[in-house]
Formats: C-alpha cells, structure tokens, sequence
C-alpha cells in the first residue's frame, strides 16, 4: 500500500476523530449554559410566585388534589443561612436572579425574597414546572377579562386562550370530570422531554388551554449549525495546514532547482519524510551531486586537456621553426619526424578525450568479437617502437596465457587500453 495515502488517511482520520471530539465537547458545553438558561426561563416566575405569595399560596396549593399517579415537588422555604452559596450565587439571588444547581443528576433551584430562600427539588423540571404552573393558574381568581390573562400569560411566559372541542381527548374528559386538570404531550420537540399543553378546569366551570414554551431542545437547529461552522472551519485549518507543509516542502524544491540552475552546484534539498516528496527530494539530491561531480571531472579535464595539448602544440612551433633555420636535409627530416610524433600525439590525446567523454555520457556501446588479444598487444608494442626509436620494447607474457589468446573483446577498446599503458611506461620509465 502506497506509503503516502497511508499517512494522508491517518491524518485525516485523526483530524476527524479531534474535530468530532471537539465538536462534542463543545456542544455539551455550550448546552449546560443553554439549559441553565431555559430553566431559568421556565422556573423563574413560578418561583418568585411562591416566594412572593409567601405562607398563604403555600397553603392553598398543599389543598389542590392532583390526578392520581401524579406527584410533584413543592418549593420549601429556607432561611438563607440554611444554605452555603458562593459570592456569584449571593449576587445572582439579591438582584432577584434564579440560581440553578446540580446535586446528582437532580435539579436545584433557587429563589431569595425578604431573608428567606425557596429551593425546589426536582429530577424532571420541565415537567414539574408545568405541572406547579397548571396548579398555580387553578388556584388563580376567575377572570374573563383578556387583559387579565394576557398579564397572566406573559407572567409565566405560556399562551392562555379558551379550550376549544378539538382540544379535547377521550383520554382527557376523565380527568377533566373529577376537577383535575390534565397534561398531555402536544410536540416531541426533544431528545429526552416533549413539549406540553395543558386543559385546567376553573371553579366557574370553563377549561382554560395553557400551552407551554417548547422543551429544550439539546440538538436545536442553530446549535448544530454553528458546530457545523466550528467543524468546518478547524477541517479547514487542519486541511491547509497539511497542504501549507506540502506547499512549503515543494517550494524548498523549487528554490533548490533554481539555485542549481543558477549555478550553485551545491544546493542539496533537506529530506524530512519517507513519501513520495522526500523520495523526490532525495532523486534531486542524487541529480545534484551527479552535475556536481561531472562538471567537476569535467573542469579537471579541461584543465588536464589544456595542459597536456601545450607542450606537444610548442614542440610542433618549436620544430617548425626550427625547419626555417636547417640548411641540410638530415637536420629538416630529423625535424620532421619528431613534427610527425607529435601530431601522433596529439591523435592520441584527442582520441582519449573522446572515449572518455563517451564514457561520461553513459559508456559506448560495445561490440565484441572474438580477436587474438596477443596480435594486439604486439601492434602495439611495433607502434610504440617506432615512435620511441631509442628504447627497446618487448612484451613478456605468462604461462597460461595462451588460453586467453582467442577472447571475446571490443578491439579498438582494447588496443587504447593496452597503448594507453604502454604508452605511460615508454612516457615515465628510464628502462625496464
């Protein structure tokens, strides 16, 4: 499996699993203030009602019978040093502020009114709040005046309006018969509560409808949309970070290639990684020391060419001149011989440059053929013979020698290694 789609998938993946934790974490926090918030929405005016109506609506709600199977929570009164609050909570409660607690997976709220505290306990509050609202409303004076319960609506935050037929349920007229007034699901608006309506008889007979406020709601739609920006947005950094470190690797690239083909023959690329980049990085690297290598054999040989072509090149201007002055004709061929070896010379040197510059350029191509390897080793002991008159030249060959007479060889190759050797021992040695 190709190494760099591995390590690509990894990061995404882990960048998933971060985002997808983040986001989860966010919208756990962001929904103990939401539902903090709605608690103290919902709770707020049924608290301070108690609080305010003190002793006698307390009294009055302990008569109200419910429907049977129905228990709920009734606020209690405190004195306030029954109660440790930290300095925020004391703030929130003096300025008339709801203060909510969580004591083991139960709700605790809190109210402060004239040195007392009203707590309310309750493990399901929405519910246990509609239900006091319900009885709250019960125990309220009739009225038909519209303003009157447009005060009341507003006061505890439902919608009052008159029960109409299809408000009613066969389930509900039970219930509604006996006195009691009855609580229904009207929307599933929630993960864990829905929203609820309620029909509450008044003593004069009418059923008044009281809708409440939607349940909260810990998956809202504008709750999951701004995660979903907060999502995109941290993918999208991560996203170009990733793309920022490729980017910037293949800019370190480019300016390596330019520096090199501006000359700087050692620029080198640094490699960070094992993918398919630093697997570039150190292809270019290779490339880099290869130019550098050769432009530098080829500089020696320059400088090792133009040395070895002025010393035959000055003889060959020496002996020309030297013809001008020669009056016989011994002295003039004499010249012109060692004119002639010189050429020869400058044949070989010539001839040597271009075989190296084949080599260079990634060897010859070799044509091999079966030849008496001794025939040559002895042209070329006659050819050196005759260009160095005043040594002696022979070749000495071992005794199993004669097995390798017949080989397969390229011959021209063969001959410049053998002249190439011969020619630096008649060159470099005084004799044998």
């Amino acid at each position: 499996m190709n190494k760099h789609f591995v390590r690509i998938f990894k990061n995404l993946l882990l960048s998933l699993m971060a985002v997808g934790f983040s986001a989860y974490w966010v919208v756990n926090l962001v929904n103990v203030v939401r539902y903090e918030h709605f608690l103290t929405q919902i709770s707020t005016p049924v608290m301070q009602w108690f609080a305010a109506t003190n002793d006698h609506a307390f009294a009055l709600s302990e008569t109200v019978q419910l429907p049977k199977g129905v228990q709920i929570p009734i606020p209690e009164r405190l004195r306030l040093s029954e109660v440790a609050f930290s300095s925020a909570e004391t703030l929130r409660l003096e300025h008339g502020k709801l203060v909510v607690r969580d004591a083991g997976g139960v709700k605790e709220l809190f109210v402060y009114r004239k040195g007392d505290v009203w707590r309310l306990r309750s493990e399901r509050p929405y519910r246990d709040v509609a239900w006091l609202t319900v009885l709250i409303i019960s125990l309220l004076p009739d009225s038909e005046d519209d303003v009157e319960l447009d005060g009341l609506a507003q006061r505890f935050g439902v919608e009052l309006s008159s029960a109409r037929e299809n408000d009613f349920s066969p389930v509900s007229l039970g219930p509604l018969a006996e006195g009691f007034p009855y609580l229904y699901a009207s929307a599933f608006n929630g993960r864990d509560e829905s929203q609820v309506s309620a029909l509450v008889p008044l003593q004069d007979g009418t059923v008044m409808k009281v809708e409440f406020r939607p349940a909260f709601d810990a998956f809202s739609l504008p709750l999951m949309f701004f995660v979903l920006l907060i999502s995109i947005a941290a993918l999208g950094g991560v996203l170009y970070w990733f793309v920022e470190s490729i980017d910037a690797r293949l800019r370190r690239l480019d300016s390596a290639a330019t520096r090199l083909a501006r000359g700087e023959l050692g620029a080198r690329v640094g490699i960070e990684e094992g993918d398919a980049i630093g697997r570039l990085g150190a292809s270019f690297n290779t490339m880099a020391e290869h130019i550098q290598r050769l432009v530098g054999v080829q500089r020696e040989m320059i400088h090792a060419v133009s040395h070895e072509l002025r010393t035959p090149v000055a003889r060959i201007r020496f002996g020309v001149q030297m013809i001008e002055d020669c009056l016989d004709e011994k002295s003039i061929k004499k010249q012109l011989v060692g004119i002639d070896a010189d050429i020869q010379e400058l044949d070989e040197l010539i001839d040597e440059i271009l075989t190296y510059a084949r080599l260079e350029q990634g060897g010859p191509i070799l044509t091999f053929q079966e030849a008496d390897v001794k025939a040559i080793v002895e042209q070329v002991v006659c050819e050196q013979q005759v260009i160095k008159p005043g040594m002696t030249i022979f070749a000495v060959y071992s005794e199993d020698s004669e097995q390798w007479k017949l080989s397969d060889i390229e011959v021209r190759y063969i001959h410049r290694a053998i002249q190439n050797l011969v020619g630096n021992a008649t060159r470099y040695a005084s004799g044998v």
